[in-house]
């Protein structure tokens, strides 16, 4: 029987799906039935020019139907600057008290149309850490002051950073300073505890040496609240950890001290747990002091005496950033932002 040789035709391949094209402004000016023009001041949120709101409203339809968003750095280079405002994340676990605080800067930022960036640095300090930041171009910088020098803020500057805040005990040349006076902190701590009958005091002090900024000022502020007097002040570093607390708790007795100032609550809060668990009776045998007057401290047993501590609102600060986005020209400002009051409960 002969054999016929068939070829069977190869089925044509599914063809590759055309890539869709990004959308753009244009393409949502004409979704929505308006100018170019328009959709750039709605998007852009610019006051300047008044849109109804039902325009606003199909706009924003439009833009959300295509899946546009502006481009950012499109639109930096028609401003001239960038709305990113950069804080480098912390190297540290921060307290619920600035957590807040942070949460209320973004939050009031982002009401006037910036962005705000946490910028990890991966090791990086000082001017290194500035000149990392100023890749990016940022239009404003908030930094702790220990974390920046005369000369990154300078870097920052010729990046076109037109606004560079620090915050915390002290001043850096050429930058705006938000000065929080923690030494304050401690000389309220002294003046409550020795008001209180106490004598011999001692300072919780963090291991941690990333602490040591705001530490060492509120050993210093108590020290200096009892100077001349007839008490004697004792740092007592401790690590954050519960073998570290009793460890130190096992000594108490022989250390004599009757009262106790933490570095915050959450140290205060450790610490007296362990005390309790010694036998050392609160406040009869050692008065306990934190700080910060976080909720938790008033669901203890006894209550925790704490310090108050006022932090900058985070909308003030935000109102600093754009004023001086806005007019960089001006001579660096220097606001004093920390207060601080005893709350006197149980533990004191």
């Amino acid at each position: 029987m002969p054999y016929v040789m068939v070829q069977i035709p190869k089925p044509p391949s599914a063809a590759s799906p055309v890539p869709r094209s990004v959308p753009t402004s244009a393409d949502v000016a004409r979704l929505a039935g308006v100018s170019r023009a328009t959709v750039s001041y709605v998007l852009n949120n610019t006051s300047a020019v008044r849109i109804s709101e039902p325009t606003r409203r199909r706009v924003h339809q439009a833009a959300k139907e295509l899946g546009y968003v502006p481009h950012a750095a499109a639109r930096s280079l028609r401003a001239g600057h960038s709305r990113m405002v950069l804080m480098p994340a912390p190297a540290i676990a921060v307290g619920p008290l600035y957590a807040q605080f942070i949460n209320d800067l973004q939050w009031a930022l982002s009401r006037l149309d910036y962005t705000v960036v946490q910028y990890g640095t991966a090791g990086l300090r000082g001017d290194e850490a500035a000149r990392a930041w100023a890749e990016l171009r940022p239009v404003a910088v908030l930094v702790p002051d220990a974390e920046v020098g005369p000369e990154g803020v300078a870097v920052l500057k010729r990046a076109g950073a037109r606004a560079v805040v620090t915050f915390g005990p002290g001043r850096v040349a050429g930058a705006h300073a938000l000065l929080m006076d923690h030494a304050a902190v401690g000389r309220c701590a002294g003046r409550h505890l020795y008001a209180r009958g106490r004598r011999r005091i001692g300072v919780l002090v963090p291991e941690e040496a990333d602490l040591e900024t705001f530490s060492r000022p509120r050993l210093e502020g108590v020290r200096e609240a009892l100077r001349g007097t007839d008490a004697e002040v004792t740092g007592l570093p401790l690590g954050y950890t519960e073998q570290s607390a009793a460890e130190l708790a096992s000594r108490w007795r022989e250390l004599g001290i009757d009262a106790v100032f933490a570095y915050n609550d959450e140290y205060a809060m450790l610490f007296m747990r362990a005390l309790q668990d010694a036998g050392v009776r609160i406040p009869e045998d050692t008065a306990v002091l934190g700080a910060d007057d976080l909720m938790l401290g008033r669901l203890l047993r006894p209550r925790l005496s704490t310090i108050h501590i006022d932090l900058p609102s985070g909308r003030g600060l935000a109102e600093l950033v754009d004023r001086v986005v806005r007019d960089p020209g001006g001579e660096p400002e220097t606001h004093r932002v920390l207060g601080a009051s005893v709350v006197q409960r149980d533990s004191s």
